[in-house]
C-alpha cells in the first residue's frame, strides 16, 4: 500500500511538473500575440503543440484550417442541392383559392394521378412527341455539341422568368378537386414563381449565376407573350452575359370535370412531371432562325433529366411554334406540372431540374 501511494505521489509530481513547464514554454507566445486579451477569457489551448487563441465572439476552440474553409466557401457545390422550402401551413394564403375553406354544397370532381411515360420517338433515355410531320435526327441533335457555353466569372449566365407568372398549384395533395377551384393567383407562394425561385436557387448555389424575373405579364393574358419578351430584353441588355432564357409555366391536363396531374417519384418523394417545349421553323415565317440550337439544348436537358431522376418528364413536344424561344440559343418554354398538382410536387421538380441544368451547362451532355 505504500510503495502505491509513492507512486501516485511521483506521478502527481511528474504531470504538475510537465504543466508548469507547458505553460512557462507557451507564455512568451501568447502575449507576443496581437490578441493577449484572450488569457483572460482561458482562451490558451495546449491541444496539438502550438497554442490557440479563441475568437471571443464566439468563444470557439475548434482547431479549424481557416484557409481551406474559405476556400470551400468560394468553390461551387458539385453535387445535387436539395432546398428546404416551405410546408403548406408556413405559406401565405393571401388572394388564393383556399381548398381548407368552406365548400359545401359545391360539386366534387375527380383528380387522376399518372405518369405520363413513353410516347413518341425515343431519343437517348427519353421521348420526343413530333408535332411536325420532319423526319428530323434527334439523336444526332442531341449528341451534338451544346451551341454555347456559360462560366463562373460572377455576371448572370441564366435568366428564368413567367410568361403566364399567374399559374398556380394547388395546397394540398388529394385526389378531388371543387366546382369553384381556380388555379391563377399572384400570390408568389402558389403560383409558378415559387417554381422559378427552386431553380434559381439550385443554380445559384451550385455557382452558375442565375436572375429570376417575377414580373407580372398576366394580368390581361392576351399580349403575355410581347410583354415577356419585352422583359427578357431588356435585362438582357444590361446583363449581356445571359446565355439561358427559360420560361417556366405550368400545363393543365383534362376537362372542367376531371383534371389529370402527371407525377414520379424519386428518392420516395413524389415530384410533378415536367415537359419541354422546344419549336421549329424551317421555313423562316416566324424568324425563329435558332430553333435546331434550342432543340439541341431541349433534348440535352430531357436526357440528362431521365438519366438522373426517371420517369421525371413527359415526352419533348417538338412542334411549329415560336413563343420567345427566338431571342437566343437557350431559350425554352418548360411546363413543371398542371393545375392538379401540389405547389410542393411543382418546387421539387424545381430543385431537380436546377441540377440537371447544372450538369447540362457545366459539361454540354
Amino acid at each position: 500500500m505504500k510503495k502505491l501511494g509513492a507512486l501516485k505521489i511521483t506521478a502527481s509530481i511528474i504531470l504538475v511538473s510537465t504543466a508548469v513547464f507547458c505553460v512557462c514554454r507557451r507564455m512568451p507566445e501568447c502575449f507576443a500575440s496581437d490578441k493577449p486579451a484572450a488569457l483572460a477569457v482561458a482562451a490558451l489551448t495546449l491541444s496539438d503543440g502550438t497554442y490557440k487563441l479563441a475568437d471571443t465572439e464566439t468563444t470557439t476552440l475548434a482547431n479549424t484550417d481557416t484557409t481551406q474553409k474559405k476556400q470551400e466557401e468560394t468553390q461551387p457545390i458539385t453535387k445535387p442541392v436539395t432546398i428546404t422550402r416551405n410546408l403548406n401551413g408556413e405559406k401565405d394564403k393571401s388572394g388564393y383559392y383556399d381548398s381548407f375553406g368552406n365548400h359545401d354544397g359545391e360539386a366534387v370532381y375527380d383528380i387522376l394521378a399518372e405518369q405520363i411515360g413513353a410516347n413518341g420517338v425515343k431519343c437517348g433515355t427519353a421521348y420526343v412527341k413530333n408535332n411536325t410531320g420532319l423526319d428530323y435526327d434527334f439523336d444526332s441533335a442531341l449528341n451534338s455539341e451544346l451551341p454555347f457555353d456559360v462560366d463562373s466569372n460572377g455576371t448572370a449566365q441564366v435568366l428564368i422568368y413567367h410568361t403566364h407568372t399567374s399559374e398556380s398549384y394547388m395546397d394540398e395533395d388529394v385526389d378531388y378537386f371543387y366546382e369553384s377551384y381556380y388555379s391563377r393567383t399572384q400570390n408568389n407562394d402558389y403560383n409558378v414563381t415559387a417554381v422559378g425561385d427552386a431553380i434559381t436557387d439550385v443554380l445559384n448555389k451550385r455557382g452558375i449565376k442565375t436572375m429570376h424575373d417575377t414580373t407580372v405579364h398576366d394580368s390581361t393574358y392576351s399580349g403575355s407573350y410581347d410583354r415577356s419578351a419585352q422583359t427578357v430584353e431588356s435585362i438582357m441588355e444590361t446583363n449581356t452575359d445571359i446565355k439561358v432564357i427559360i420560361d417556366i409555366h405550368r400545363d393543365a391536363i383534362g376537362t372542367e370535370t376531371q383534371k389529370v396531374k402527371p407525377v414520379f417519384t424519386y428518392d420516395g418523394k413524389q415530384g410533378a412531371q415536367i415537359m419541354i417545349l422546344s419549336g421549329c421553323d424551317t421555313d423562316g415565317e416566324m424568324n425563329f432562325l435558332s430553333w435546331e440550337n434550342n432543340l439541341n439544348f431541349a433534348l440535352k436537358i430531357q436526357n440528362k433529366a431521365e438519366e438522373m431522376y426517371p420517369g421525371m418528364t413527359r415526352p419533348l413536344n417538338f412542334g411549329y411554334f415560336a413563343y420567345n424561344e427566338y431571342i437566343c440559343d437557350g431559350s425554352l418554354l418548360i411546363e413543371i406540372g398542371t393545375d392538379a398538382n401540389t405547389i410542393e410536387e411543382a418546387e421539387y421538380s424545381g430543385e431537380l431540374l436546377g441540377n440537371v441544368l447544372y450538369e447540362v451547362l457545366k459539361h454540354g451532355l
